[in-house]
């Protein structure tokens, strides 16, 4: 044995203590913790914001590069489930009002 399990095993357990520090954090102390009023703001916006950040780039990105082609199924689906949105405000619709344009431009025509 010349030690080479060892190196995974602490790597394994160093992402393990660092995952339960950075997620226990906020529990960790027995008060709350002060935010100033902007930061206390912010945050309300925060999961919108990661959610766009994983959604903008599969919306105008195809294999790592920007889409070159208006011909494709999901910007005028994007567009639709946008305007249902803005209309009725309704999530669900929303969705179903996308998927039922982009399957049948994706699928049917080939987009």
């Amino acid at each position: 044995m010349n030690g080479q399990w060892l190196e995974p095993i602490l790597a394994v357990l160093g992402l393990v203590l660092i995952t339960l520090v950075t997620r226990a954090f906020f529990m960790l102390p027995e008060r709350d913790l002060p935010l100033p009023d902007w930061l206390r703001r912010g945050l309300k916006y925060a999961p919108l914001a990661a959610l766009a950040a994983v959604i903008a780039p599969e919306l105008v990105m195809s294999q790592g590069a920007l889409i070159k082609t208006l011909a494709d199924a999901r910007l005028p689906a994007v567009l639709c489930a946008s305007a249902y949105y803005f209309w009725r405000r309704g999530i669900l619709g929303t969705i179903v009002v996308g998927m039922a344009v982009y399957l049948p431009l994706h699928i049917g025509l080939g987009w």
